[in-house]
């Protein structure tokens, strides 16, 4: 059975590795493989290849990020949850041929779809980017 509280730290976790662009090793083990779907803006993947291709893409292009995550409400059933999830991200971009890089800030508003392992951790089945919301004076993606 699910916690709130497994939830939410899974989710802590989760932008943590993405903060320092953790290995695959250390990641992948917080995602299904069979069936995972991840819908990001510009892209929607499936399975751990999808996401290695995304990932990989992703840690190339942005640096000095941070997430803060600023909320996750889960409904939970059984070994079973759907999280809404807010977080801020924060992160420089660098597009050659610019003198200087530039920084993004944004709240992203996402849907995950959750289940329990034989341990009771959360893994993610199904990651959605619902929107983004600009900070003022932010770049945009």
């Amino acid at each position: 059975m699910l916690k709130k509280e497994t939830i939410e730290k899974m989710a802590k976790d989760w932008y943590r590795k993405l903060d320092v662009h953790a290995p695959m090793v250390e990641v992948l083990p917080m995602l299904i493989d069979d069936g995972l779907e991840m819908v990001f803006p510009e892209a929607t993947v499936y399975g751990y290849a999808g996401f290695e291709g995304w990932y990989q893409r992703v840690i190339r292009i942005f640096f000095d990020e941070v997430h803060t995550v600023k909320s996750v409400e889960s409904k939970i059933d059984g070994d079973k949850a759907v999280s809404k999830v807010v977080v801020k991200w924060e992160a420089s971009v660098w597009n050659a041929p610019d003198a200087e890089s530039k920084r993004i800030t944004l709240d992203a508003f996402q849907t995950w779809e959750v289940m329990a392992d034989a341990e009771g951790n959360a893994l993610i089945t199904k990651y959605t980017v619902d929107g983004l919301e600009y900070y003022e004076g932010s770049a945009q993606l």
